[in-house]
């Protein structure tokens, strides 16, 4: 029976209470007492002791009294019983159930972490944004913001800071075409560890960011050597999280990796933490037409920065000789038709915040539609493959741009040129698109006579990872302008084409 109620008591107290009745008769009972025996003759063994109980209990050349039997054998099947008051009870049962908390070494933390908040000092209604972008898109950035009314702008590296209020933040996401994202800046600390990143996002009244009913994702980007582990640093800045809700008597929030309510972006650069809200959602470069696509298709917002950075706006007929899958002609399309970016997108994450004013979302969209306007030059788009051909056409009437570019399945160095004058944009094969590694020379060398001979009167523009190759182009570049493709170092060159040569040019 004493046996039975143990089980009950294991049961209800789980694996922690089993373990106390373990420690308590290891405690309660002394091992006993260690006696000298004399060596006995066989003779002194009694023939009526039982053989089971002279194997199990008398220790080889050690023979046991019948009193120590009894007592070996009460303890092996009738375990004392330790009776234990219910307000113990209780409290392991409380123990055994209780979440652990996540406990910080305090010696891995040098300071307490002091958390400032970026919204402090500034008028109301008024916040800090940052826009990320690639790498030598910034200048194209800051002119895109100085035209939707941002305010006191600072160029950053593939980043531009200004200040903004709802309108701005709406019109920051609808009309870049160079951002990537559009973040909040909520908080920023130091930190050189993860322990210390814990502490400081603890800090944090995340319960007045978003509300336990929201999903939530972290999204991170770590430049570190503090934080060797990116995913870790992301894990630790979730556990904070849910934690700060759980201190305040909260529920949690749930975590979503696909369509979160609400997107906090992790930022580390060395011992610098930046904590952000992200407004955008799915990254800008997603414009929403790219349903088909060939083999390592340009980037939406490095295409549209290529076509800013010429400075074309829709002033001369452009053409896209190699399209793939028509990306560069779509951009070019919107541009000069005055087409903000996004503005397709059915879906912001601004849109689930607690300050979301979808008035002045509608109004910003309106204001918007009314700016378009009409293409007044031609926008050709070239390929000779019919899968691009096919990639292209699909998203070209996806992006409602089936009006505005003319999709030919043309040679670039056999047909002939759509017009006199216009700007080219050209996005030959190159680092994993190019399949003729061995020809490539020659490949950029027909590239260089077919512009030289066939498009006097145009000005080219080429980007490229096959910096050795421009060499066989045989033209002098007016501009040569580095920029990154994915993790390609290319080169973004230009080039002014004209009959005869560079010193006649000069000369007349």
């Amino acid at each position: 029976m004493a046996e039975s109620k143990d089980n009950q008591e294991e049961k209800k107290g789980g694996d922690i209470f089993k373990r106390l009745n373990i420690r308590k008769r290891a405690e309660g009972e002394s091992k006993p007492e260690k006696k000298e025996y004399k060596k006995e003759s066989e003779d002194s063994t009694s023939d009526d002791t039982p053989r089971f109980e002279k194997k199990v209990f008398k220790p080889k050349g050690r023979p046991a009294s019948e009193e120590k039997h009894s007592k070996f054998s009460k303890k092996t099947f009738k375990p004392k019983e330790r009776p234990i008051s219910d307000e113990k009870k209780s409290d392991f049962r409380e123990k055994a159930f209780k979440p652990k908390e996540r406990k910080v070494a305090e010696s891995a933390i040098k300071s307490k972490p002091l958390v400032q908040n970026e919204a402090k000092s500034l008028p109301d209604g008024k916040f800090y944004l940052v826009a990320i972008c690639m790498q030598n898109l910034e200048q194209e950035l800051e002119q895109e913001l100085i035209a939707i009314g941002a305010t006191n702008i600072e160029v950053q590296k593939r980043a531009v800071r200004f200040l903004a209020d709802l309108e701005v933040m709406y019109k920051a996401n609808i009309w870049l075409r160079t951002a990537i994202k559009v973040l909040k800046p909520l908080f920023h600390f130091k930190a050189n560890n993860t322990d210390e990143l814990y502490a400081g996002a603890m800090d944090i009244a995340w319960e007045s960011v978003f509300s336990k009913d929201k999903t939530f994702s972290i999204d991170f980007s770590v430049y570190s050597e503090n934080f060797t582990h990116s995913q870790f640093a992301a894990l630790r800045l979730k556990d904070a999280i849910v934690d700060r809700f759980r201190k305040q008597g909260i529920d949690r929030p749930n975590v979503a990796r696909e369509e979160p309510d609400v997107r906090i972006h992790l930022h580390i650069n060395g011992d610098q933490v930046n904590l952000s809200l992200d407004s955008s959602g799915e990254p800008l470069f997603k414009r929403g037409y790219r349903r088909e696509m060939h083999f390592a298709p340009i980037n939406e917002c490095l295409a549209a920065g290529l076509i800013l950075k010429t400075g074309w706006k829709g002033e001369s007929d452009f053409l896209d000789p190699m399209t793939g899958s028509g990306t560069i002609a779509i951009e070019a399309a919107m541009i000069a038709c005055n087409i903000p970016a996004n503005f397709s997108r059915t879906f912001f994450a601004f849109e689930n915040w607690e300050d979301y004013d979808q008035a002045l979302l509608s109004k910003v969209l309106r204001e918007a539609q009314a700016e378009f306007r009409p293409l007044k030059h031609k926008i050709y788009a070239r390929e000779t493959q019919s899968n691009n051909i096919r990639a292209a056409r699909i998203n070209i009437n996806a992006a409602n741009m089936r009006k505005h570019i003319i999709l030919e399945q043309e040679d670039f160095f056999k047909a002939e040129k759509p017009a006199e004058s216009g700007i080219i944009i050209m996005n030959p094969p190159y680092g994993e698109r190019l399949e003729i590694q061995e020809g490539m020379p020659d490949f950029y060398s027909k590239i260089g006579s077919t512009l030289k001979h066939e498009y006097s009167g145009w000005s080219a523009w080429i980007i490229s990872s096959e910096i050795e190759a421009f060499h066989s182009i045989a033209l002098k570049p007016s501009h040569k302008i580095p920029m990154l493709n994915g993790k390609l170092d290319c080169q973004f060159r230009g080039y002014d084409l004209f009959d005869g040569t560079l010193k006649e040019k000069k000369a007349n």
